[in-house]
């Protein structure tokens, strides 16, 4: 049997080549058994100019991440009787609303923490983060469509509840009945902190979970990072016919008005710090974070987004992975890439952050896991089987999907099958089953299902764990 040491050794070699393919400049990654450190290592700088070294307290921005912090906070309101996660939104923020007020009023604190509101992927965290994009140069070569942005500015939780309501669009379902992961619900999560803590969102998350987990170096504010030395460098990618370019791009994004869907910063000590309270049933330390009944609550599969993978409450769950309970979420915005979780019944915790979007920072994290565990780092635990199909059967999966959220979706027939189209070129599809395709995302493997309207007719597409609409003029 092959030992651990050799399988790191693996794991750092298809580590080099993964990060020498996407051109990424710096990643970070460390993992915890039993609250001891297990592993530890950094590819790469912080600062590829000036070859600053990244360690386990570099400062880099963690993205979705954040959203789990967000429903700590939620359960800790509950603990305290100030709201129940199944009560309804509009007990708490009566201006909310979309154009069907009648099924918006039945959305619930949990739907929104499991992205089962019926909420369509929207252009609200474009315009919570406008003033950002439009001082960045860089913003135009970002994987979204975010550049083309009219509208004014949403600074305000006012302001962000106000464009919902205003905007022309069918809610997906019943809440609770469809899941689209959604960004909107989680600005929406962060208001409803503020307005039943009575501090700001940034303040509580800070007084009630980020002091007492000694998160010492995490913090949503940006003049916070003046301060700090060791922070990393942000980078772009940028797509020509010559390749990849990748670029110093300096300034960091922030929406303040939805900083509960993934604006912290923090470091891999930090997180570290964080992932032990939900294996110490809500401990840190001496200080009591969360009840054991709340944990509980925050990891349990609520709903089955894909085959095999659960969303619980800020946190992906995938009951049997490997014979044991994976639990996780990633993050991505600009100059960010992250990846975190948790192996519970092992006392095992990881977490790996990077400098730069739309990398393979779930690939890598699990390369190391694998290595930890024994296996070889590209070892996948589910296998899909998949099958031809005939070209005059996919004409009907043609089409542009385009999100509010900039995201843009073309599907095409190349060489007779199924593809995505995108910058680096066709993306293949192969079919599991029906309308389920699998296809590389962030060179991941993922599932995307072709989802229909009552007349049977395609309308949608599931893809990056969103349901994005078929554009209006080829429905």
């Amino acid at each position: 049997m092959v030992n651990k040491i050799e399988m790191m050794g693996q794991f750092e070699q298809y580590a080099k080549d993964l990060i020498k393919e996407h051109k990424i400049p710096g990643v970070g990654i460390a993992f915890n058994q039993n609250n001891e450190r297990i592993y530890e290592k950094a590819f790469g700088y912080r600062n590829v100019e000036k070859q600053l070294p990244i360690d386990a307290d570099t400062i880099f921005g963690i993205a979705s991440m954040t959203k789990s912090f967000t429903c700590v906070a939620i359960m800790q309101l509950q603990e305290l009787g100030k709201l129940s996660v199944h009560d309804e939104v509009v007990k708490y923020l009566p201006d909310f609303r979309t154009q069907d007020e009648e099924k918006s009023k039945r959305i619930t604190i949990h739907h929104l923490m499991t992205h089962t509101s019926g909420l369509p992927p929207i252009a609200t965290h474009v315009y919570a983060r406008k003033r950002s994009i439009d001082q960045d140069p860089s913003a135009k070569d970002y994987g979204l469509d975010l550049v083309n942005n009219p509208e004014p500015a949403i600074d305000t939780y006012e302001e962000l509840l106000h464009y919902i309501a205003k905007q022309d669009f069918d809610l997906l379902g019943e809440p609770g009945e469809e899941f689209s992961y959604s960004n909107d619900c989680y600005g929406i999560l962060g208001i409803i902190i503020d307005r039943v803590s009575g501090q700001s969102y940034e303040e509580y998350v800070m007084d009630h979970i980020l002091k007492p987990i000694q998160m010492n170096n995490s913090f949503f504010d940006l003049e916070e990072l003046k301060k700090k030395e060791n922070a990393t460098t942000l980078y772009m990618s940028r797509y020509s016919a010559e390749g990849v370019d990748v670029y110093e791009a300096p300034l960091w994004w922030d929406a303040p008005s939805m900083r509960a869907a993934g604006y912290l910063k923090s470091t891999i000590n930090d997180i570290l710090k964080y992932l032990a309270m939900f294996l110490n049933e809500g401990m840190a330390g001496e200080n009591r974070i969360l009840q054991p009944e709340s944990v509980q609550q925050m990891v349990y599969p609520h709903v089955e987004f894909e085959k095999g993978r659960f969303y619980g409450y800020g946190l992906r769950i995938i009951p049997n992975y490997f014979g044991t309970t994976f639990i996780n979420h990633g993050g991505g915005l600009k100059g960010v890439s992250s990846f975190m979780g948790i192996l519970p019944e092992k006392g095992i915790s990881g977490v790996l952050l990077s400098s730069l979007a739309d990398v393979p920072s779930d690939k890598l994290f699990l390369g190391a896991l694998n290595g930890i565990e024994g296996r070889e780092p590209a070892t996948k635990h589910m296998h899909f089987q998949t099958h031809d199909v005939p070209v005059e059967k996919l004409f009907k999966f043609k089409g542009t999907f385009i999100s509010g959220e900039g995201m843009k979706v073309r599907v095409d027939i190349v060489d007779g099958r199924l593809a995505i189209l995108t910058a680096s070129g066709p993306n293949p599809l192969k079919c599991v089953e029906g309308n389920l395709f699998i296809g590389t995302l962030e060179d991941q493997e993922n599932l995307i299902e072709f989802l229909s309207g009552a007349d049977g007719t395609i309308n949608r597409i599931f893809y990056s764990s969103r349901q994005i609409l078929k554009s209006s003029d080829q429905v």
